[in-house]
């Protein structure tokens, strides 16, 4: 026996277990039912707090919550003025996107208020039912907008409320690599086999094809995912929402929708069994959910930047690589995911 390689047998005692930063992308906020016109909230996301309100007429911002004229916490106290959102402490107003509309005592604003935003905002659209927010730490512009989603846009032919949500304490980076882990899927769910899969990358863009056709997956950025399930002719979709919360905190959320099949037919009876299946509930199948499993692993792995890795194993390497566009960081940091 040789000697031996003693940096592999201690790396673990430097790993770290979530070493990336939130990424940039759409992220889910809230879904618009649950934010009434003329109301402030408070939320926690992208590792800090930040305040949502929506307009007398309807429009949605989302602000950093302290003013830019002596720092007073906006969302304590104050309050939506027509279109926009006035501070409690000297009733300075803003609106959806950051710029001084109102001070209400003195003749001379300071001059940046004529130039630019002062109070940073968060680009914002309301799709799909749901508010989403665009991330990014240097305050840059989206670099692509949400997709069309049939399943949950178009107004007839589907169907299924269904919704869950689930925190785990991980990056979402790391929930999102299992996507392309197929090997887990015997030997941590107990699936029959390793479904053959084919992956492909696209600028923003991740296409999955697993089981040759079984189930079709697209990614847009880290903070959306639809998946269609196919069996049997009978197709159900699974739009998958994931929130960074903060470095080391994801909200897993995911909605579930099927074709609008007839009232007590065979297909009905197969979507919402696919739905079942989706996160391991359908009935007699001995597979896991990721419920049971994932979080169990992803509630206490650290993460390998330089993994060992078989023939066996999905494109971890490349997935990892493509993740990598959505972090804004130093090359120290980038190095270490």
């Amino acid at each position: 026996m040789g000697a031996i390689n003693l940096q592999q047998l201690l790396e673990s005692q430097q790993l770290e277990r979530c070493p990336f930063p939130i990424p940039a992308g759409w992220f889910h906020v809230d879904f618009s039912e649950n934010l009434a016109k003329e109301e402030i909230r408070n939320v926690y996301i992208f590792g800090q707090e930040w305040v949502l309100f929506r307009s007398e007429s309807g429009q949605v911002g989302m602000t950093d919550p302290y003013c830019p004229h002596l720092g007073a916490h906006i969302g304590h106290g104050g309050k939506v003025v027509g279109e926009n959102i006035r501070c409690p402490f000297h009733h300075w107003e803003y609106d959806t996107e950051g710029w001084c509309k109102k001070i209400p005592y003195g003749k001379v604003a300071p001059p940046i208020t004529k130039k630019q935003a002062i109070l940073r905002t968060l680009p914002v659209v309301e799709k799909y039912g749901m508010i989403w927010a665009w991330y990014h730490p240097k305050c840059e512009a989206p670099s692509w907008e949400l997709p069309y989603i049939p399943a949950i846009e178009d107004e007839s032919g589907w169907t299924g409320d269904r919704k869950g949500s689930w925190t785990a304490h991980t990056a979402i980076q790391e929930i999102a690599e299992n996507g392309v882990d197929f090997a887990h899927l015997k030997f941590l769910h107990g699936a029959e086999a390793i479904p053959p899969a084919e992956v492909n990358f696209d600028g923003h863009i991740i296409d999955i094809n697993m089981a040759n056709g079984y189930i079709v997956g697209r990614g847009y950025g880290p903070g959306l995912n639809i998946f269609e399930f196919t069996q049997n002719g009978v197709s159900a979709t699974m739009i998958s929402y994931t929130q960074p919360i903060d470095v080391d905190k994801s909200q897993m959320n995911m909605s579930f929708r099927h074709k609008d099949y007839p009232e007590g037919s065979q297909e009905l009876m197969i979507a919402k069994k696919i739905v079942d299946h989706m996160i391991g509930e359908a009935e007699g199948e001995e597979s896991a959910g990721f419920e049971s499993v994932d979080f169990i692993v992803w509630n206490h792995k650290k993460y390998r930047p330089n993994p060992l890795l078989c023939d066996g194993d999905g494109p971890v390497l490349q997935f990892r690589k493509w993740f990598k566009q959505f972090y804004v960081a130093d090359e120290d940091t980038l190095a270490k995911i």
